[in-house]
């Protein structure tokens, strides 16, 4: 920790918050946690950044979003005088906004994620910024064009940007998250990023060309994602609802909030997720086919379960179900198959509502539908995960031999993939199987052996 003098700022943010040194110190610790940081910060450590120490390493950028949190704006580390360089490389305000260029953002945020800057894929998650797509909703009259530059695109330069998006989208499930990643960053920046700023033939090819270039900034967002770099994989979305909101393309850019509601819930970070995806949901009703409605209402019936609204959750899962069942066979829009099969994707989100609910042999059930729902050979990461979540509800009924029979499906399947969530499955399965193991259960203990195996490989 560095010494300097005291910082005045700091101390009048703090004091506007309200909070305690303690109290501060306990939020602050809390951040990391959820970035997967354990901290031992205490009052003594605020009252010594408050004297002017320089807090170290990522603690920070945990106390901003701290405060943040505590005061619902966005707080930089410029005012809480905690700036250690003034190069906007560093800075920890990129992509944590909406605005009428998010390619140029996205040019600053793909570098430093190519050179792999600490200071962005270590960043918080922002609950004051998980806002922004509401606030753009309702401020969409303030929007301005974004410059364009020279070059001539059309439909054969659309569909080549969508077969690239799917194949890393594929490549992305079968091998994880971290497979290709620079790679796709490179084209994003390369490639795509010079056509989205050109001249189209027409003003539909421009429309699905900064709808594509938003799937595949999505993508980027869900690779960050699967590697627990929250922080990064949040602006990522942001950009890409952006993006996908200039396009005017119907539905995109709230495919794009449902996106964002379900990284909130994921993180159990609950602000906003039900207005996100209310609001999602409301974008596109009667607008989109049955199928991709299906998607929205869901993740509406998931939100209404966090907030401990069980009856409206159910009928909102049986009413995504039936938007299932008299599907007329319309084409469903590229940039909702980011996670497949729509009836898959479904009845994951389902399960996820039922075991938000406590009701695990529905979520069981579930699960092992999704799983069946995706084609052999394909999206190995989702497929596991379903399968490890299916397992463990399986084991809380007391089915502890038929789930390690799943669990032992799912590593199967996620063989070869690489994934931070994938090898946090397997450590949780381990914990999951101790009490199992004690009893001297054989099939937990030869499990247990197999998951060491796959984590030290």
């Amino acid at each position: 920790m560095t010494q300097r003098a005291p910082n005045t700022r700091l101390k009048d943010v703090v004091a506007e918050s309200g909070w305690t040194y303690e109290a501060l110190a306990h939020a602050v610790r809390q951040v990391a946690s959820e970035n997967g940081e354990p901290l031992r910060t205490n009052k003594s450590a605020v009252d010594h950044w408050i004297a002017g120490t320089l807090p170290s390493g990522q603690t920070r950028r945990y106390l901003a979003e701290a405060l943040s949190r505590r005061l619902g704006r966005v707080v930089t580390l410029d005012d809480l005088g905690l700036r250690c360089a003034s190069s906007r490389e560093e800075d920890d305000s990129i992509g944590l906004s909406i605005g009428p260029d998010p390619l140029g953002v996205l040019a600053w945020m793909w570098r430093a994620d190519l050179d792999r800057r600490r200071f962005l894929s270590a960043s918080a998650y922002s609950v004051a910024a998980a806002v922004l797509p509401l606030e753009y909703v309702r401020d969409m009259a303030s929007r301005t064009a974004a410059a364009r530059a020279s070059g001539i695109a059309g439909n054969a330069e659309v569909a080549a940007v969508r077969d690239m998006v799917r194949m890393f989208t594929e490549m992305d499930e079968r091998h994880g998250g971290q497979h290709a990643r620079s790679a796709l960053v490179q084209y994003l920046m390369s490639d795509v990023a010079v056509l989205c700023k050109g001249r189209f033939r027409t003003e539909e090819a421009r429309r699905h060309m900064l709808s594509a270039a938003a799937s595949g900034v999505h993508l980027a967002g869900w690779k960050a994602y699967d590697a627990g770099e929250q922080g990064l994989a949040q602006r990522y979305y942001l950009q890409s609802y952006a993006l996908a909101a200039e396009s005017g393309v119907i539905g995109h850019d709230a495919f794009v909030m449902r996106t964002m509601a379900q990284q909130g819930m994921k993180l159990h970070r609950p602000e906003h997720c039900l207005a996100l995806a209310e609001t999602s949901l409301s974008r596109v009703r009667g607008k989109v086919d049955a199928e991709t409605e299906a998607l929205f209402v869901v993740t509406h019936a998931h939100a209404l379960s966090k907030t401990g609204e069980r009856r409206a959750a159910v009928l909102e899962v049986e009413r995504a179900h039936s938007r299932l069942t008299t599907a007329q066979g319309d084409e469903v829009p590229f940039w909702a198959l980011a996670w497949g099969p729509t009836t898959a994707t479904v009845h994951s989100r389902t399960a996820k509502v039922f075991e938000t609910l406590g009701d695990r042999r529905r979520a069981a059930e579930q699960y092992a539908i999704a799983a069946a729902n995706r084609p052999s050979g394909t999206y190995a990461r989702i497929v596991s995960l379903d399968l490890v979540a299916q397992a463990e509800m399986q084991a809380t009924q007391g089915g502890v031999e038929e789930a390690c029979a799943i669990w032992g499906r799912a590593m199967n399947v996620m063989d070869g993939v690489q994934s931070v969530r994938t090898r946090k499955a397997i450590v949780a399965m381990r914990r999951s199987l101790t009490p199992f193991r004690a009893r001297g259960l054989r099939c937990a203990q030869e499990l247990d052996e197999r998951a060491i195996d796959f984590l030290s490989s």
